[in-house]
Parts: structure tokens; sequence; C-alpha cells
């Protein structure tokens, strides 16, 4: 797997990952009764996106780590993974 692969790969990889994090203990503004005028009731109270960008990339290397094994280390193809 080449150095430029490997980038889009974990690239796409991590993007799928940040939609799975993204829902994870989000509070909305209607929820706790504190909602900023002008904004959506629905909007996140506090998004922490530093915490949330952190744990994707940490979870996206993870997965990464797998794919590489796979594919760049044991030179493994989709076919392989069928019985």
């Amino acid at each position: 797997m080449s150095l430029l692969s490997s980038v889009a790969v974990f690239f796409v990889i991590w993007w799928l990952c940040l939609f799975v994090v993204l829902p994870f203990g989000v509070k909305s503004q209607h929820e706790s009764n504190e909602i900023v005028p002008g904004s959506d009731p629905g909007a996140p109270q506090q998004p922490l996106l530093l915490r949330r960008a952190l744990a994707t990339t940490l979870l996206a290397m993870i997965v990464f780590s797998g794919i590489y094994l796979y594919f760049g280390v044991y030179q493994l193809t989709l076919e392989d993974l069928l019985p």
C-alpha cells in the first residue's frame, strides 16, 4: 500500500468514524432548558469538538491499523475474505 493510498484510506476512515462519534454524549439546548436566543433548540449545548476530533482520530487509527495489517502487511485481498 503506497503512502498516497494510505493517506486517502485514512482520510475516508476518519470521516466515517467522525459520523459515528458525533452523536455520543450530546445534550441539546432543549433538553437542558437553556436555549440561546437565535439558535435552534436542537443544537448541542456544548459540542466539545476538540474532544470528539481526538476520539475520532484514535478510533480511525485503530481501524486503519487493522486494514493496513490485512492488506499491507499480510498482502491479503478481498477474495481471501470469502469462504
